[in-house]
């Protein structure tokens, strides 16, 4: 497959990039940065830190080199993923987006896009925390109003958006457990007298130093409590799935995947 990678110096993206380089199945064929980045020109094997040159030099123009691509890996930022979507579309190429801080209009594009082409949409591109994902749908199915929901997640003191897509999806998932949308049940932090409303889900979230991505659920019963724990100890966990991802669109027609899809969940 070829591929091209958007933001390849950003954390993910220079991850991205060396595990797409390591695979024989996947041929690098472009690389996008934002305007006015220094490494503009640059060989995308320089730029992102591969140990050895590509051939492929990093542009600042998608439209110039998206024709070379099969498939388009972007993790850059929520304003360059909308002009990336917009190119996929107009060239119909497949895309890989685990861009996060998008709003439910923004999203809802990218849900209109699957009718036009194969489009993978993925807040967290772990297999461990999607498989997390379905023990969380599974103990919310299971003992519904019995307990009490509280989510605590983690993230590097650069992280932009907060609570965290995937803190937000396994959110979603466990309201649609409970019948319900996560839009009416979610508390965002507490302060004073507040005392918890039964059916809501709570959310915290903690940005310190470098902490690369953790989250908890906790499960509250009445003498009892049940926590499901994911921790990542780097992103590499996070590339090699955004790669599973974009191998997985091979030969797929227009439609909405997700790494549930990837993964037969």
């Amino acid at each position: 497959m070829k591929i091209i990678v958007v933001g390849p110096r950003g954390k993910m993206g220079k991850l991205i990039t060396q595990v797409a380089a390591s695979r024989e199945d996947f041929e690098l064929v472009g690389a996008v940065a934002p305007k006015g980045r220094d490494y503009i020109g640059m060989d995308l094997g320089t730029a992102a830190m591969v140990g050895r040159e590509l051939g492929v030099p990093v542009t600042d123009d998608l439209e110039s080199v998206i024709d070379r691509c099969d498939v388009i890996i972007d993790f850059s930022t929520k304003e360059m993923g909308m002009q990336v979507l917009d190119l996929a579309i107009a060239h119909k190429k497949a895309l890989v987006c685990g861009t996060t801080g998008f709003s439910a209009e923004e999203m809802q594009r990218f849900k209109d896009a699957a009718k036009e082409i194969p489009m993978l949409y993925a807040a967290n591109t772990s297999k461990l925390v999607n498989i997390m994902n379905k023990l969380l749908e599974l103990v919310t199915a299971t003992l519904k109003e019995d307990i009490d929901i509280e989510i605590l997640e983690m993230h590097d003191q650069w992280k932009k958006d907060a609570p965290s897509g995937t803190s937000k999806e396994m959110g979603e998932i466990m309201a649609r457990a409970l019948g319900k949308e996560l839009e009416d049940i979610a508390v965002y932090g507490r302060e004073g007298a507040c005392p918890r409303e039964p059916g809501t889900i709570g959310y915290h979230s903690l940005r310190a130093g470098n902490i690369p991505s953790s989250h908890t659920v906790f499960f509250g019963g009445m003498g009892e409590r049940l926590e499901i724990t994911h921790h990542s100890y780097n992103w590499e966990c996070f590339a090699r799935g955004a790669c599973d991802c974009a191998a997985y669109l091979e030969g797929k027609g227009p439609g909405f995947y997700t790494i549930q899809d990837v993964l037969g969940l």
